[in-house]
């Protein structure tokens, strides 16, 4: 994991004030049930390091080190929102995306990748991905900005 930044350490409500566009959020509130996440990444180390982030912020999450684990989970306990690799061992993320919407199409998906590529983010985005975010990352507050405003569908 050398290189990779470490996720700062903040326990309680997340309130997150986006500078300039007067946005103020919470991933977890007192009238609220905490928001499930599912992390979706071959790399087990970039999981680690998003679920302990992911989990400061009031997150629950699970990982999944495959496509086919992803959906095994979907079935399980369907999240709120899914960061999902692009390239993924197996069935590819693309593919992953697109059943995801199928089966929960309020779910919000976040595309994780290395590769900046415009046909692959077209793609994602044809199939319903809310945003992404390029690796290496960092953690903060406007790159995860997508994950941590999640709405219900019933807002």
């Amino acid at each position: 994991m050398a290189g990779l930044p470490k996720p700062e350490e903040q326990s309680g409500f997340l309130l997150l004030v986006i500078p300039g566009a007067g946005v103020k959020l919470k991933a977890e509130g007192p009238a609220q049930t905490m928001q499930r996440m599912l992390i979706v990444d071959d790399e087990r180390d970039i999981c680690e390091l998003l679920e302990e982030f992911f989990q400061s912020k009031g997150f629950s999450v699970v990982s999944a080190f495959s496509g086919e684990e992803a959906l095994d989970q979907l079935g399980i306990n369907p999240p709120d929102v899914v960061l999902l690799d692009i390239l993924l061992p197996g069935i590819s993320g693309i593919e992953v995306l697109r059943r995801i919407k199928e089966l929960h199409p309020h779910t919000r998906v976040i595309m994780v990748t290395s590769l900046d590529r415009v046909e692959l983010k077209t793609e994602a985005l044809r199939h319903g991905a809310a945003d992404f975010v390029t690796k290496p990352f960092d953690f903060s507050p406007t790159t995860w900005a997508a994950a941590l405003t999640y709405r219900s569908p019933l807002s």
